[in-house]
């Protein structure tokens, strides 16, 4: 379970991490694409709250205690902070980057808590999962 814990809090950290990276983009996206990019930031880090309050609580529920400071979710991330001066590709990029590190990260977390009987959290995750995986085929869509 320890385990579990762990790497379940490190959701709560990326998560974090990609709120405020998620905010920095919809505020300093710029050129023909702003208002596209602007709604689609603003979307995600709403989604990124309820994903990070989703995990949070669950490691509750499992009786540990979620990360819950700035400074542990920049510590304990897998994915890092926004620069501030990125372009809008290299956001974009930056954002695809985020969500294949957790998508992969997922697929780890969701066979602990298989090993060890807790499918609730299989459920939780499996659901997050599918809407990352959706908006990585949205996002490197617009690569192209």
């Amino acid at each position: 379970m320890k385990e579990l814990l762990q790497k379940l809090n490190r959701q709560v950290a990326n998560f974090g991490v990609l709120y405020i990276k998620l905010h920095n983009y919809h505020w300093l996206v710029k050129g023909m694409s702003f208002f596209q990019l602007h709604q689609l930031y603003e979307k995600l880090y709403d989604e990124a709250t309820e994903n990070m309050d989703a995990i949070a609580e669950r490691i509750l529920m499992l009786e540990g205690k979620p990360f819950a400071s700035l400074k542990e979710f920049l510590v304990n991330a897998s994915i890092q902070e926004a620069v501030g001066n990125e372009t809008v590709m290299e956001m974009i990029n930056q954002v695809i980057y985020d969500f294949i590190t957790i998508d992969a990260e997922f697929s780890e977390i969701v066979k602990v808590s298989q090993d060890v009987g807790d499918e609730v959290t299989v459920d939780l995750l499996l659901g997050i999962q599918g809407a990352i995986q959706k908006h990585l085929w949205m996002l490197k869509s617009l690569e192209k």
